[in-house]
């Protein structure tokens, strides 16, 4: 418990950094035909009630909110920082379907069966303890609700795990990149079958001063996976192309 909790404050801490320089974290993350896709890819009817697991600045939340207003978002989140942003967006632009709430990183603070849909993207690689995660999501969801998890996943060839270490440099809790199948067998554990999925992929900057032992890992790995991330350095960035997973599940 003490080393997942420690896991919870080293992301805490990253993602408040980043925040706190918001041009580039919006930067790394957005993506406007990835967000078009994911809306066009969810099966959102009216009435519905959807937790944003990992909301961070938003990114999912607002533009549902705003498509369907007789639905009900919450964003939920470890970053108070991040939070209190949002619900100063929220009320600037008169958003009234949406909310969002801080916890501890381990249990939702939410009855069995309360929403329709949970969704997460790009968060769910800084969970320290993905099967209890995963337990809450299914606890929270209703029978026939929905589960949808973008992130991205190891490249085929990248049985070394480089992708991970190298996501690890940036110190802000970074754990593991799950493979489709990885998904499908922890998800199925807990009742959530698959339903759907498409491929993407992010173009993922990082400032290199803050890529420390960058040079040590590249040694550390073959040349033709990390080549196959397309690693590319431009000044005080370092670029890699990551594959994402989009996928959607259904609670039994």
């Amino acid at each position: 418990m003490a080393d997942i909790e420690s896991s919870i404050m080293a992301t805490k801490q990253g993602f408040e950094n980043s925040f706190s320089s918001g041009d580039f974290y919006n930067k790394q993350t957005q993506d406007e035909q990835h967000l078009k896709n994911i809306l066009d890819f969810l099966p959102i009817n009216a009435d519905m009630k959807i937790l944003d697991l990992g909301t961070g600045s938003g990114y999912l939340s607002f533009p549902i909110a705003k498509k369907y207003s007789n639905i009900s978002v919450i964003g939920l989140d470890i970053v108070e920082k991040a939070l209190e942003v949002n619900r100063f967006r929220a009320k600037e632009e008169q958003i009234r379907n949406i909310s969002f709430i801080t916890y501890n990183g381990i249990e939702f603070p939410f009855s069995d069966s309360e929403f329709d849909m949970v969704i997460s993207r790009y968060a769910l690689h800084h969970f320290p303890d993905i099967q209890k995660s995963i337990s809450e999501v299914s606890r929270v969801l209703k029978r026939g609700g929905f589960l949808f998890v973008s992130d991205p996943t190891p490249n085929a060839n990248d049985t070394s795990r480089f992708v991970d270490g190298y996501m690890q440099l940036k110190k802000d809790g970074h754990i593991k990149f799950y493979t489709k199948e990885e998904w499908l067998q922890i998800c199925g554990k807990y009742g959530l079958q698959f339903k759907k999925s498409f491929d993407s992929t992010i173009r993922f900057p990082k400032k290199k001063d803050t890529a420390y032992g960058f040079d040590e890992l590249l040694k550390k790995h073959d040349k033709e996976i990390v080549e196959s991330y397309e690693l590319e350095v431009m000044g005080n960035e370092i670029y890699i192309t990551e594959q994402v997973n989009n996928i959607l599940f259904c609670k039994r």
